[in-house]
């Protein structure tokens, strides 16, 4: 985008290390960081702890009276190189832990990091422009936030979400004999990571990381569904590894019944693989049988997403099947 006051063109991804969810600090060393932080309840709390840090899930959740609120937040590096898309995908992203427990956004604050000696101000002023309209197509209030000066551009946003506690929808609920669905298509990592080397624009990118996950939850509240969970930075095998650990079962994948979008297996290809991506499949290795098919496919299940679909227990209209759940085996994942 070119700057309003400067006239010069800004590549937002060259300034930052890596890209969207695709940063995240992979997920076998989070879990060695977060390790033993869960402690006792505190002192006259307003409310009970419905879900916490135990199983990774995607929220935290409180009881207070007859409401849960989900609390989440998510915040990245620039994942496109325009300003008020990475605003709008960002924004999208933090929004999906709620739907993703299954509940409504309420309200959000702005979490921004700007590297104010190298960007125009004009450029943040767009991230969060995207961020607001989000929100308002989300039926969300957008109040307020924080920001540090940063030598990477980052953002994102802090959300409260409210959902009736008896219909969480938690990563621990999967049982035996339930298909697993996906409602958005896979290969976002790929395609950014041709689009940070090359500043190629893929629409059906932008158009798939910013729609809502809020229509496949509701589809999925309405369908009886208790299990599911996003699929983001970590990957497919990784978030559904975390949703068979927690759960205590085994998932059959059916590698040719998984969703991509265009242009993604071309993008593998040619070797635009992201570093988060290969560390994802590094952490599932020991538990997912991928003999039944080759590396570049176990590479695009575990390919880091940024706002990808949900992960649902369940069937709902509009996603694919793409395997079931099984009592618990030799692996938490076996890919046919």
């Amino acid at each position: 985008m070119e700057g309003v006051t400067t006239g010069q063109t800004y590549r937002l991804t060259q300034y930052a290390h890596g890209g969207g969810c695709a940063c995240k600090i992979p997920p076998g060393e989070l879990e060695d960081v977060v390790r033993g932080l869960t402690s006792a309840a505190p002192a006259n709390p307003p409310g009970k702890l419905l879900v916490g840090l135990d199983d990774g899930d995607d929220a935290a959740a409180v009881r207070v009276g007859d409401t849960a609120l989900i609390a989440t937040t998510d915040f990245f590096t620039p994942v496109v190189d325009d300003p008020y898309d990475w605003g709008r995908i960002a924004a999208a992203n933090a929004l999906s832990d709620v739907y993703a427990m299954g509940g409504r956004p309420v309200v959000a604050v702005n979490l921004l990091g700007w590297p104010r000696d190298v960007l125009p101000y004009e450029l943040a002023a767009e991230t969060l422009r995207g961020g607001l309209d989000v929100c308002t197509e989300a039926g969300c209030h957008l109040a307020g936030g924080h920001s540090v000066d940063d030598p990477e551009p980052k953002y994102g946003l802090a959300v409260t979400g409210i959902a009736d506690p008896q219909r969480l929808l938690r990563n621990d609920a999967g049982r035996p004999g339930i298909p697993l669905s996906l409602s958005k298509p896979l290969g976002v990592g790929v395609l950014n990571s041709r689009h940070k080397a090359t500043g190629e624009r893929f629409e059906q990118v932008i158009a798939s990381m910013t729609a809502l996950n809020r229509d496949a939850s509701a589809a999925a509240l309405a369908a009886g569904v208790e299990c599911a969970t996003d699929v983001t930075g970590f990957g497919l095998l990784g978030h559904l590894y975390k949703l068979t650990r927690a759960s205590g079962v085994t998932a059959v994948l059916d590698a040719a019944a998984v969703p991509y979008l265009d242009g993604a297996r071309e993008a593998l290809a040619a070797g635009y693989v992201s570093g988060g991506t290969r560390r994802n499949l590094e952490w599932v290795a020991p538990h997912v049988d991928v003999s039944a098919v080759g590396e570049d496919e176990a590479l695009l299940l575990a390919d880091a997403q940024t706002s990808g679909g949900l992960l649902i227990a369940g069937e709902i209209p509009g996603a694919p099947v793409i395997g079931e759940l099984v009592a618990a085996g030799e692996h938490a994942i076996v890919v046919r």
